[in-house]
């Protein structure tokens, strides 16, 4: 294994070198052994590889370069469809056209998602997660023809990295973890958690050149601002009711 947990990084750029299907699939069967509620697998996973699949796909995710550029992009779907059909066909009368199936189905597709790219890393292949997924979700359902009771979740870029990032920061566990119950954080926590992560010179940069005063209001004054958030909630709220979830 060439990567581990400790030393994983975001790969955007990569090498001319395609991904064998033969890898892929491995990849893929392998992490279907993850965890799954009912053992149902409440997800798919759409392979795009030709340039046109890509294009279609890239204004969904900000024409990020490394959705066209990547070899392989994968698009993780909660899926009750199958499910659904496999209910109506053996005389059983499903109800999985409501909200709780769509988090059961999501929580299903992540989890696969992790496990896929823990997999992939460990072969030397360069993942990077795209989080605006999300963000305008029926791009996505048309681009890939999605049907009902299937939403998009997660997006993975694949390929053999052309980069060696640095390693991103990371908060300390006292910062996330908590013993039997919730502690809530005084202004002493947050000093303490965050000191590191605000001293960065590259996080210092970004309050210079940006003018804000802290790091906190990089984040909620220009990267997820209310404004936005509100917009992308409504779009995908508004995708979950033609996906039938809602």
């Amino acid at each position: 294994m060439t990567n581990s947990i400790t030393t994983r990084r975001t790969i955007r750029r990569y090498a001319r070198r395609e991904v064998s299907d033969t890898l892929l699939d491995r990849l893929l069967t392998t992490a279907a052994r993850t965890q799954t509620m009912g053992n149902l697998q409440l997800y798919s996973v759409v392979v795009t590889r030709s340039a046109e699949g890509k294009a279609r796909l890239a204004p969904a995710h900000f024409n990020q370069p490394m959705v066209t550029q990547a070899p392989v992009v994968l698009t993780v779907c909660a899926d009750f469809n199958r499910t659904t059909v496999w209910c109506e066909h053996r005389k059983a009368h499903p109800g999985y056209d409501n909200f709780l199936s769509f988090v059961n189905a999501a929580t299903d597709a992540l989890l696969f998602t992790q496990t896929f790219c823990n997999l992939a890393e460990a072969e030397g292949l360069g993942c990077c997660y795209l989080g605006t997924t999300v963000y305008m979700p029926q791009l996505i359902i048309d681009a890939l023809q999605l049907p009902r009771l299937v939403m998009p979740v997660a997006t993975i870029t694949l390929g053999w990295p052309d980069e060696q990032p640095p390693l991103t920061d990371r908060l300390p566990t006292g910062a996330f973890v908590h013993k039997e119950t919730y502690h809530d954080y005084s202004a002493a926590d947050i000093d303490r958690f965050y000191a590191a992560k605000e001293q960065l010179e590259e996080n210092r940069h970004f309050c210079e050149i940006n003018h804000k005063e802290t790091l906190a209001q990089i984040f909620t004054d220009i990267r997820y601002t209310k404004k936005d958030n509100e917009a992308m909630s409504a779009g995908f709220i508004e995708a979950l009711k033609r996906q039938g979830f809602l």
